[in-house]
């Protein structure tokens, strides 16, 4: 069987599994063209599954020789019209190519939020991983987080806080370009979102993990956090996301005192903005999106998960060139940000209408690629993408 693209507002709702195979090949042969480098030899990543949190694991695996444990929330094959999810397949090709490497690839699959799952995880770390780890990432991108504690639901929203914010954002299930409104969030989703997206669990995760005694002397932990330029203030780093990414740092800043006795730390990457089944719901991010990509490319700065996290942990993290601003802060995002980059960014910004932001002129086309790359479509490389139903019921996390 062949599978096509099925794309409802802006998630693709289907999934071609050997083309996630592929997207997984393509990244692990790019960080091997890099070459080795001096990092982390035992990593828990929590979200690690698609995306940074994939990229992560990749970078990690394949440049600096980790075994690594992944835990995401991920869904199987069905039936031959539920196939299950892109973050499934990219966990057992990932597994398969990791292991012909010599390397330890476990993945867990379910409720990272959960007491139970740090339990699952911390024991295996104790049983079958060498005993301790030297790096935890944590990529957890949800809609909502079971808390454990309070037996209640939180579930977080994209929205502005205090007033309404219109804009025009894409549609690329119509290949549309429209004006939007998103109204104010609630105090109760302002709360809500800083639950599922701030560091409360992880936290949590390290606070397990440290009376656990499985964490290693030097030990680091990262989580991922994006501030963008003014022009998204409002819809992100001044709406409910960035409530919940302010509310991690202070986590950071919580945590590293945990550390202390270990000689650990703990970072909050600020990453770059790229194509993700997250990003590219954010309200009115697409065309700022489009606009940058263009600019980015043109510069020769422009950048996907896997090239993004391997300088991180290659260059910054693991290497002699971090940046950090005054609050301590990784500044991966340093290439976006620059203003010369932005000045352009916001000129093309406002050149962008219905008629051209298909055009050459935009970055559409690199950023309607990536998009479909996230669910193993449009991926270089590919050359067979037809399926018996029958083999996927036979692939194992």
């Amino acid at each position: 069987m062949k599978v096509k693209p099925k794309i409802v507002g802006n998630v693709i709702k289907s999934v071609n599994p050997y083309g996630c195979r592929q997207a997984v090949l393509n990244q692990i042969n790019y960080v091997k063209s890099k070459g080795k480098y001096a990092g982390p030899k035992k990593v828990l990543i929590l979200g690690g599954s698609s995306s940074y949190g994939l990229a992560t694991r990749i970078t990690t695996a394949f440049g600096s020789g980790a075994d690594t444990i992944n835990v995401a929330y991920e869904r199987g094959p069905k039936s031959p019209e539920q196939l299950g999810s892109a973050g499934w397949y990219n966990s057992i090709f990932f597994k398969q190519f990791a292991e012909q490497a010599g390397l330890i690839a476990q993945n867990f699959i379910g409720d990272a939020y959960s007491d139970t799952m740090k339990q699952r995880v911390i024991e295996y770390i104790k049983n079958e991983f060498g005993g301790k780890i030297d790096l935890l990432v944590y990529s957890l991108a949800a809609p909502k987080r079971n808390d454990p504690r309070s037996e209640k639901v939180w579930r977080s929203v994209l929205k502005p806080i205090d007033q309404s914010m219109t804009g025009e954002n894409i549609d690329l299930e119509h290949e549309r370009l429209f004006t939007e409104t998103i109204a104010p969030a609630t105090p109760e989703e302002i709360q809500g979102t800083a639950k599922v997206m701030g560091g409360e669990d992880w936290e949590w995760w390290i606070q397990a993990l440290k009376e656990a005694h499985v964490l290693a002397d030097d030990f680091k932990t990262v989580l991922y956090s994006y501030i963008g330029p003014q022009m998204t203030y409002p819809f992100y780093h001044e709406g409910t996301l960035g409530v919940a990414k302010t509310q991690a740092e202070r986590s950071a800043e919580r945590i590293n005192q945990e550390l202390k006795p270990l000689q650990g730390r703990a970072l909050v990457c600020v990453s770059t903005v790229v194509t993700t089944k997250a990003s590219v719901v954010i309200p009115i991010m697409p065309k700022y999106m489009i606009a940058l990509y263009k600019v980015m490319t043109d510069e020769a700065t422009h950048e996907t998960p896997i090239m993004h996290k391997d300088r991180v942990y290659r260059e910054m993290i693991y290497g002699k060139h971090p940046i950090y601003d005054p609050k301590g802060r990784l500044r991966a995002d340093h290439y976006e940000l620059r203003p010369s980059t932005q000045a352009k960014t916001a000129a093309l910004y406002q050149q962008i209408n219905a008629d051209n932001f298909k055009s050459p002129m935009t970055g559409y086309a690199q950023f309607r690629k990536e998009f479909l790359n996230t669910a193993g479509f449009a991926v270089d490389g590919l050359e067979n993408d037809e399926f018996e139903f029958s083999d996927l019921l036979n692939l194992k996390p």
